[in-house]
């Protein structure tokens, strides 16, 4: 007999699709695929390229377990990466001021670029007592991210 719960994903692996705040965007960067994930797994390299993080510091490779530690929007966060896949897909998670975060990248090649896809979940207290205000802050942060990854990747702008 199959199981008739649908497969899920563990909690580490995936957003949390039942979050107050949850925000999904994608972007085509014309860029070799392996450009773009050496760019956007740099951890300490962010500050250099995306203006709203001013600190990035990361305790080992980029690998499951690894931690990193970041400021961006006034907030220091300490994150923990989840799961990797080479030049596919990275997820991280950690708490910041009283936000659980779950945060999903993926790169798929196509003809026209890379599409990276991100999906971004906030659970805890604040992201229910104001989810709407924290949606649009959340979407605006992404899209900036994603803009000036595609931005970095098509300039050939050169790691710092």
């Amino acid at each position: 007999m199959s199981d008739p719960t649908p497969h899920r994903r563990p909690r580490d692996l995936d957003v949390d699709r039942g979050a107050p705040v949850l925000v999904e965007l994608k972007r085509t960067i014309d860029a070799p695929l392996p450009l773009v994930w050496q760019r956007h797994t740099d951890i300490a390299a962010w500050p250099t390229w995306q203006p709203a993080i001013s600190r990035a510091t990361i305790d080992g490779p980029i690998e499951p377990g690894t931690t990193f530690e970041w400021e961006t929007h006034g907030l220091d966060i300490t994150s923990t990466i989840t799961q990797v896949v080479l030049n596919s897909r990275i997820v991280w998670a950690g708490p910041a001021a009283g936000i659980d975060a779950i945060h999903v990248w993926t790169f798929t090649p196509t003809a026209d670029g890379v599409v990276v896809h991100t999906t971004e979940s906030w659970s805890g207290t604040p992201a229910e007592a104001d989810p709407s205000h924290l949606h649009a802050n959340l979407t605006l942060s992404l899209a900036g991210w994603l803009d000036r990854l595609k931005e970095v990747c098509e300039s050939g702008e050169a790691a710092s």
